[in-house]
């Protein structure tokens, strides 16, 4: 599952265009192609330092920019969305291992198959869906019907079906092996969509307060009335039996998935002050970590409802003159995660700041700074690496035990808006506001 979702206008209020202002290609799709194999990609790396000490900016360095000095100074900046990406401060360099070009506009969501890693399921603001192969970014189906972007997309715990919803609540269930659509619902204005861990059942939240479940394909349907504002973010924790919900008024919510009752709600002071913008929880699902506009991330104990520490990460970037709410929201929690194999959790902000924190002794042990907002992040399965992708088009790989970059990877012309990665983290799926997603092969010096 990708991280929990939101309106990408909201999740992404650097982007200087929104991507949900229509600008449709009057070129139709063009098929997906296989590029060249790149070279390695350049691994640069320092020293993050602990948290008084922060690293210096992440960059690429020694990169060869002879090809784009061969260019005249007059050249077409202004005349496509790519050369404004460059223009912006985007290389031109690709390491890319296949590209994926069939939507016509921003690429908004990634998921793979779990059984095989094989597939990836893609949606745009095209208002399309597409199924493909990862080796060679063949097309196998594109899931039709969608009357708005499609904003949510992933496969069923064993593969066997794919489900993708767009903005206004239309949800569409495919099985994978005939290609065909088995059931479809429509509720109001989507903001999260997520499978259940170990069966055919669908969770989702909409922008007026409820969540949804339903078994596929028979459609039985169960809600989870919350508040009167939109369930911005969800998940279903790890034991299968119980989901967290996160609301735009700060609360969130613990339900009980069989019995359709909430266990434990956490507002006012253990709440948060803003929306909540993801959620996430560990292993075995005793913690639980929420993130919020506020720059707060809180820990809660998820069988007792108590928040057991927040952490709180102040802006590098110097505070403009702009009013409390504006330098609050500069720094919003964009996306977090915990570490399967050591006592870490990650929190990604909207100011570039990775904050790795140590929750035995529950203080910052690493900040990794980006020269610009974190879209998301995700934790290796079996290390304690975590993966970031940002809106500076690039994805980078952090040793969160020495809190140094391992290694960069680019290739996309415009900011990078979700991005997967398969179990043995061998490969990386992104997408992005250029109208592609990439499959990355990782090289790790370190294995």
């Amino acid at each position: 599952m990708t991280s929990p979702h939101k309106s990408p206008q909201e999740q992404h209020p650097l982007v200087t265009e929104p991507p949900w202002e229509k600008q449709r290609s009057t070129e139709g799709p063009q098929p997906p192609y296989i590029l060249p194999r790149a070279p390695a990609p350049h691994t640069p790396t320092f020293n993050a330092g602990g948290a008084g000490e922060p690293p210096p900016p992440s960059r690429v360095e020694d990169v060869d920019f002879e090809d784009e000095g061969a260019e005249g100074p007059d050249g077409e900046a202004w005349e496509t969305e790519d050369d404004e990406g460059l223009e912006d401060g985007m290389e031109a360099q690709d390491d890319s291992e296949v590209t994926f070009s069939l939507h016509s506009a921003s690429v908004f969501c990634v998921s793979l198959d779990p059984k095989t890693n094989t597939l990836a399921v893609t949606g745009g603001e095209d208002d399309k869906a597409f199924v493909w192969r990862l080796s060679d970014g063949e097309l196998l189906f594109e899931c039709t019907g969608h009357k708005d972007s499609v904003t949510c997309a992933s496969f069923s715990h064993d593969s066997v079906f794919v489900a993708t919803g767009d903005m206004s609540g239309l949800i569409k269930v495919w099985r994978v092996d005939n290609k065909e659509e088995v059931w479809s619902f429509e509720v109001g204005d989507l903001e999260w969509m997520e499978w259940h861990p170990q069966a055919h059942v669908l969770l989702a939240g909409t922008a007026d307060g409820n969540s949804w479940m339903w078994k596929i394909p028979s459609g039985d349907c169960k809600t989870f009335q919350g508040p009167p504002c939109p369930a911005t973010c969800g998940k279903i924790l790890p034991d299968g039996k119980r989901a967290v919900v996160g609301y735009e008024d700060g609360t969130m919510r613990i339900w009980d998935l069989k019995q359709g009752t909430s266990l434990h709600v956490l507002k006012g002071q253990d709440g948060h002050q803003d929306p909540l913008t993801c959620v996430a929880s560990n292993q075995d699902g005793s913690l639980i970590l929420t993130g919020s506009v506020d720059c707060h991330a809180k820990l809660v104990n998820s069988a007792t409802g108590k928040v057991v520490c927040v952490f709180k990460m102040e802006s590098v970037a110097p505070k403009a003159t702009a009013s409390e709410g504006e330098e609050a929201e500069s720094n919003s929690v964009e996306s977090l995660g915990f570490c399967n194999v050591m006592p870490l959790a990650a929190v990604g902000y909207l100011d570039g700041t990775l904050a790795i924190y140590d929750l035995s002794t529950q203080s910052l042990r690493h900040k990794c700074q980006h020269e610009s907002g974190i879209v998301q992040l995700l934790w290796e399965e079996n290390s304690a690496v975590v993966y970031t992708c940002s809106l500076d088009g690039a994805v980078r790989l952090w040793d969160a035990r020495s809190g140094k970059m391992i290694s960069e990877y680019r290739g996309h012309s415009a900011e990078i808006l979700d991005f997967t990665v398969n179990k043995d983290a061998s490969i990386v799926v992104t997408t992005s506001g250029d109208h592609q997603a990439k499959v990355f092969c990782v090289q790790r010096p370190d294995r």
